[in-house]
């Protein structure tokens, strides 16, 4: 009687042992691949519990998130023959587990392959364009073949280029100062063109505002001696009148301007002789006729 327990279980023990070991569950972050034998038998991707056959099957996880892969800075020369440090990275997932399983087997081995192929297509692509577009709206162009590029030869290995980004691209330290120095003196010569062409410019509008006042001024002057000429016509032609309607007034107002005129300082010394015509209207209050 014993014997059949300890027997029975021995049976419930390996029953449940198999059990235990016929099933797994599929995380939502993960995707399976069962093997039998170290052949792979099929490929689960939807998260759950599966099954497999005990002790023959065994199973092989594979990350179902985003993956990185960080590339090590590497010297590209630029169609314009220059030397730009790269840096950049991608990112992948695995997209066939069976084909990511008989070709790489896992991650680090998936990067190692990867590595190569990313800076290759950098060299190739960034090779072909010149240092500007590296740091023109063309960059974003450029991320894109690389990334279609590296997609190509990944796809073989059962894994999906999700993006390639390119971190920085810098020049080496030794060409910094001299492409500074360089800036810097491009810099200068462009600030004196500029600051010649002002100058020009500044004479020329110098040059236009002088000529526009010498015209108003000539026609200032035109004008004037015009209204003065008109004025002075227009006296002489009132004075005659006046002249003609009473010859004597005229010649007592003449009179009296003379005399304002050549008496106008404190200290005015006049010598004339008494019979002298100018003083003809200051002799015994006569008007001065003869």
């Amino acid at each position: 009687m014993r014997n059949i327990l300890a027997l029975v279980g021995v049976v419930v023990a390996l029953a449940v042992f198999a059990g235990f070991n016929s099933f797994f569950i599929v995380d939502q972050r993960e995707q399976a691949m069962v093997v039998q034998l170290g052949s792979p038998v099929r490929v689960i991707k939807d998260p759950g519990l599966a099954m497999k056959v005990p002790f023959f099957q065994s199973v092989i996880f594979f990350n179902k998130r985003i993956l990185d892969l960080d590339a090590e800075p590497s010297v590209v020369i630029t169609k314009d023959v220059k030397n730009i440090v790269v840096d950049a990275f991608a990112r992948f997932r695995i997209s066939d587990p069976l084909k990511f399983y008989q070709s790489v087997r896992d991650e680090e081995s998936a990067r190692l392959r990867l590595m190569p192929i990313l800076n290759s297509n950098l060299r190739r692509v960034l090779g072909e364009q010149n240092f500007n577009s590296l740091l023109s709206g063309e960059r974003s162009q450029l991320m894109r073949a690389i990334r279609d590029a590296v997609a190509v030869e990944a796809r073989a290995m059962g894994i999906e280029i999700v993006d390639v980004r390119i971190r920085r691209s810098d020049l080496p330290e030794a060409n910094l100062s001299a492409v500074y120095e360089r800036m810097k003196t491009e810099r200068q010569q462009k600030a004196s063109q500029t600051r010649a062409e002002g100058g020009e410019e500044a004479q020329r509008v110098r040059s236009l505002a002088d000529k526009e006042v010498t015209v108003i001024n000539a026609e200032a002057t035109r004008k004037s001696d015009i209204l003065r000429g008109e004025g002075e016509g227009e006296r002489n032609r009132i004075l005659g009148e006046a002249y003609g309607r009473d010859a004597e007034f005229f010649a007592f107002y003449r009179s009296l301007q003379a005399y304002e005129e050549s008496m106008n300082g404190q200290n005015t010394t006049m010598v004339l002789s008494p019979n002298s015509p100018f003083f003809r209207y200051f002799q015994n209050g006569q008007s001065g006729r003869r």
